[in-house]
């Protein structure tokens, strides 16, 4: 099959969105699918206002031309970005069914970072995007339910995964004081003044970055801050850590929990969606409204029952759950002269 997955987000940003899909892609293509990708690395971009790592396309005219010339099978809208809304808008004018994905909850972070935004209308925008689409994937039960009764239509599941190759536990606690890592963008919708305003033994550390990073290191001066790490160095960074704190109320999975348990690092959370649909309490992490608390106790886990836990969340599984979920484009769409490489 000949899938386009078109994506506001994509290399070289860092986040949980681009983690899924560049997996998704590798276990495709493994199958022997035939996979392109429309990002705004294709397109002309500007920075995005309040967020200037991440790029978003501005020539979004010549979306139908890039959609023809790869002649997909199957098309899945990854992100409601300009590239998603152009491809949709093309899509639906000529009847082509296609599917979409949540992968955050934006009318939430919209309200939270502009509150005279009312969060109906986020919703509201959100549904109009997601209307015409065949399926509407998300990664839990629970988001299921809750989208559900903000009137999306066509819900499935998506389960995403863990790389399992690349993320190894080491089983044994690291010597000396506890190390308590988070692992994620730093903006505000992330809560991380809930973690570093704790008062926890050993020491802190934040891998990741974005616009609150100058302010983050200038506050709390005892933190490691390490910026962007590859793949191999946050490996080593989960497995040399005692937890993960992930004090993020709003996500709709957290991508750093399973590659976190996959090596066999517990994590400390708030009891909300995300941490509720990942972790077993007691066994890979320990959820309480009192952050301090489930950060201490979560030092007392068994890394090898973490380990175990992440076993299960492949992304050869995943794959196979998006790919059933995948509508065809009727007759597909004439080969152009052009391929895209995903």
């Amino acid at each position: 099959m000949r899938l386009l997955i078109v994506s506001d987000a994509w290399a070289p940003q860092v986040n949980g969105v681009v983690t899924s899909l560049r997996a998704l892609v590798a276990e495709l293509e493994l199958l022997g699918h035939e996979v392109g990708v429309l990002s705004p690395q294709d397109f002309r971009t500007l920075p995005c206002p309040g967020y200037a790592a991440i790029p978003l396309a501005w020539d979004v005219w010549t979306v139908a031309e890039k959609i023809r010339a790869f002649a997909p099978d199957a098309v899945h809208l990854a992100t409601e970005g300009p590239l998603g809304w152009a491809a949709r808008r093309w899509l639906k004018r000529r009847g082509l069914a296609f599917s979409t994905a949540i992968h955050t909850r934006f009318p939430e972070y919209v309200s939270g970072r502009w509150p005279w935004i009312p969060l109906g209308w986020g919703y509201a925008w959100l549904r109009a995007f997601h209307q015409p689409s065949r399926t509407v994937l998300v990664s839990t039960e629970r988001l299921q339910d809750e989208f559900a009764g903000h009137g999306f239509k066509r819900l499935a599941l998506w389960r995403k995964g863990v790389d399992l190759r690349q993320f190894q536990p080491r089983l044994e606690p690291g010597e000396g004081a506890p190390r308590f890592l988070y692992a994620g963008r730093l903006a505000p919708e992330k809560n991380l003044a809930a973690f570093l305003d704790l008062d926890l033994p050993g020491d802190k550390q934040v891998v990741g970055d974005g616009p609150l990073r100058a302010e983050l290191e200038s506050r709390y001066p005892q933190v490691r801050f390490c910026g962007y790490l590859s793949q191999d160095e946050l490996a080593e960074a989960y497995r040399g850590a005692s937890v993960l704190v992930f004090p993020s109320r709003t996500d709709t999975l957290g991508l750093v929990m399973l590659e976190a348990l996959a090596c066999g690092t517990p994590v400390a959370a708030f009891s909300v969606a995300g941490p509720l649909d990942v972790l077993r309490q007691g066994v890979s992490g320990v959820m309480d409204e009192d952050l301090q608390r489930a950060c201490l106790q979560a030092l007392n886990l068994d890394r090898r029952a973490c380990a175990a836990e992440a076993q299960r969340q492949s992304w050869q599984v995943s794959t196979q759950e998006f790919l059933a979920h995948q509508p065809r484009l009727d007759g597909g769409l004439r080969a152009g002269p052009e391929t895209m490489q995903g």
